[in-house]
């Protein structure tokens, strides 16, 4: 085994309560132990931090991690408090004084984590400070901003190569969600790295699900969505600071607990609305894209995008924010041409040097949203990672199109593109065929041509779709700088004139294809799905009386497990991934007692509940009944609440077995057992003890002794 990895194993239990680490995060981590630099390319909530987080602990010194932003640290090192890890940061939002503590804690050795801002860690003198230190690891997070090619550029990053340079013989870990090849290679020059191990984790997020629905009638869609997701945080991203207000003010409207984020906001204002969204306070956030890269809000269950993004990276990167924990999320994108037609206006206006590349990947986004066929697929295509079949996990999965002959529709709307010499854009176009008599239609004489109205029998809807697929399909073109205006090719040509086929694609009408809720929930679901919100409603009050973020306390994969599990005791608590040593100490009585409340009261209703009865049994025994009392009220034999009080010393229960077994008895018993063996039956022991002691105490002598319990 690798130098440290054991004991990287073992943080990896102690403070953050999973047995085993994800994939390649093993193969990081033993890479950094032996000081070498590493870049790490891993989706969001793929597992980055736990690359350092955990070297960090295991190896002497401090670790300096290097964010871009504050709200992030704060997050972060909130996380790392809570699972017992010394951390802290500085950056612009403390006081001198502040951080002169920190920077004396630091210097006495009583920090593992030290979270700066790039401006913090160039300021003057910052390098000379940190040269006092031990510093074991330097780690650079959202590294793609080091890059002029990566989709978020920060300019002050560019300066991070003083960090090799300063500090040659520490290694360096650069982490992001999102790089393409070109910003790769950028960040390991621009930090000058020597010969880093390059660890690209797979992009698959198989918890995601994804979809796509037509632009048209948004909100009600919206409102539709949000019906079938009570309590569940989400982020709305829209294109616009003026949607993000007024789309959250109709959500307010119509009952939903929401806010608004974008960078026309005060600094005070943001940070309220990001806060309030962190803390569960507010569910809902309307935002522009200056919203989620600052968050690590584990529970986000849900993201929808109401314009289009401008790239497959920012796509990837935002819906990336739901489903952190791993459990059950959903991204819904809405699309329009319109929302292509406004992109390609704002990045025209955009630097000139990267308008080709940008208008390309925007291409590529639309192509994404047009897809016929498994979108994941296409998502990770794009990122060179091959997928071998379909995901059964997005909208087209679910819900497959059906293909015809397309041929005469096809022939309907190039006909009339040629028949208006080619001045028609998509939307006029559509206006014409289905016999439209608006102004721009009856302006340009279009009503006088032989195919207006040839396409009344089409929705609008159905021909903007049929048209996409023309438009994918080579068969028309866009004038781009002809107010978009659809042009013939020699494809559509062959079309009109060569009897040339085409298929298309046909779409079954959304019968809410976005889920399957028809289907009736087995009771054991329904009773899982109530114990969940208990504890949410738990994780909620231990948050607020410790003022940190609910998904602090514990994330809601851990909460769906224990809802499932239903732990109800400390060894049983302590197998709940995500529940290490600290946590269990500050937190696990309170949820244990939960789960027993809760079960106790469904036992009360007569809901059955496997192996919930002995709990419900401690429940009454801790509020001082007797055995006998319990199976009074609860209409049980006697013998069984002691078969279940000898169930609950085995599984770790601080049962008194003196209390119902003399010394005298016990020893007796245990001479028995050892005489006919651990696994003589009970009804062997009870005669061989020519029935002098009841069966109850030899079953509870029994768990006694296989406990290997001291009298």
């Amino acid at each position: 085994m690798s130098l440290g990895i054991r004991e990287a194993r073992e943080a990896l239990k102690l403070y953050f309560g999973y047995e085993q680490f994800r994939p390649m995060q093993e193969h990081i981590i033993t890479n950094i132990l032996q000081q070498k630099d590493v870049v790490v390319l891993m989706p969001t909530g793929g597992g980055k931090s736990v690359c350092y987080q955990v070297p960090a602990v295991v190896m002497p010194g401090l670790c300096v991690v290097v964010s871009p932003l504050i709200a992030l640290m704060k997050d972060q090192v909130e996380a790392l408090l809570a699972n017992g890890i010394p951390a802290a940061y500085l950056n612009s939002s403390q006081t001198a004084d502040e951080q002169y503590q920190i920077e004396e804690k630091s210097l006495a050795g009583q920090i593992k984590l030290l979270y700066v801002s790039p401006e913090k860690l160039l300021s003057a003198g910052f390098f000379s400070f940190l040269k006092r230190l031990q510093v074991s690891l330097f780690a650079v997070d959202e590294a793609h901003c080091i890059s002029a090619w990566g989709h978020d550029f920060r300019p002050e990053y560019t300066q991070l190569r003083a960090l090799k340079q300063q500090f040659p013989a520490v290694p360096v870990v650069a982490l992001t969600a999102t790089a393409d090849k070109l910003t790769q290679k950028d960040i390991q020059e621009q930090l000058q790295l020597r010969q880093p191990e390059v660890f690209v984790a797979s992009f698959d997020r198989p918890n995601i699900n994804l979809m796509v629905l037509p632009g048209q009638n948004r909100f009600n869609k919206i409102t539709d969505f949000l019906s079938r997701r009570h309590g569940q945080p989400g982020i709305i991203y829209c294109l616009s600071r003026k949607a993000t207000e007024s789309l959250a003010g109709k959500l307010r409207e119509n009952g939903y607990n929401a806010t608004f984020y974008h960078a026309g906001m005060s600094a005070q204002q943001r940070s309220k609305a990001q806060e309030s969204f962190l803390r569960d306070d507010v569910l809902i956030v309307c935002a522009t894209i200056a919203f989620g890269m600052g968050i690590d809000k584990s529970n986000v269950r849900w993201v929808i995008h109401y314009n289009l993004p401008k790239n497959v990276e920012g796509y990837y990167q935002e819906i990336g924010r739901a489903g952190r924990d791993g459990a059950k999320s959903d991204a819904l994108l809405f699309y329009s041409f319109a929302d292509v037609m406004n992109l390609r206006t704002m990045l025209s206006d955009n630097d000139k040097s990267q308008n080709e590349l940008q208008l390309v990947k925007l291409e590529r986004m639309q192509q994404f949203a047009e897809a016929t066929f498994c979108r994941r697929r296409i998502l990770l295509q794009y990122f060179g990672e091959q997928m071998s079949r379909d995901c059964g996990n997005c909208d087209i999965c679910r819900n497959p199109p059906s293909r015809f002959d397309g041929t005469l529709i096809a022939q309907k709307a190039l006909s009339a593109i040629a028949r208006s010499q080619e001045r028609l854009n998509m939307s006029l176009l559509v206006d014409v065929l289905r016999g439209s008599r608006n102004s721009q239609v009856m302006a340009g004489g279009y009503d006088r041509i032989k195919t207006y109205g040839a396409g009344r029998d089409i929705g609008t809807l159905d021909w903007n779709r049929y048209l996409h697929q023309m438009l994918n399909a080579g068969l028309v073109e866009l004038a781009y700088d002809q107010n978009y205006t659809l042009k013939l090719t020699e494809q559509s040509r062959q079309v009109l004139f060569d009897g040339r086929k085409i298929e298309l694609v046909k779409f079954e009408d959304a019968k809410q294809q976005t889920e399957n809720l028809q289907r009736e929930k087995p009771k054991r679901e329904i009773i899982k799905d109530a114990l969940f919100e208990r504890l949410r409603a738990l994780r909620k009050r231990l948050a607020d009386e410790q003022n940190v973020p609910p998904y602090v306390v514990f994330t809601d994969s851990t909460l769906q497990e224990m809802a499932a599990e239903k732990p109800a005791n400390r060894i049983a608590m302590l197998a709940i991934s995500g529940v290490g040593a600290q946590k269990f100490e500050r937190y696990g009585h309170s949820f244990i007692n939960e789960i027993i409340a809760f079960l106790t009261e469904e036992q009360a209703k007569g809901s059955a509940i496997k192996g919930a009865t002995h709990l419900v049994t401690w429940e009454a025994y801790q509020q001082g009944l007797s055995p006998e009392e319990i199976a009074r009220r609860r209409n049980l034999n006697p013998v069984t609440i002691y078969s279940h009080l000898a169930t609950l010393l085995e599984q770790g229960y601080d049962v008194p077995v003196h209390d119902f077994v003399s010394k005298r008895e016990y020893e007796a018993i245990i001479e028995a057992i050892e005489q006919l063996g651990k696994d003589a039956k009970l009804k062997d022991l009870y005669e061989h003890l020519e029935e002098r002691y009841e069966y109850f105490k030899i079953r509870l002598s029994l768990a006694m002794h296989k406990m290997q319990y001291a009298w």
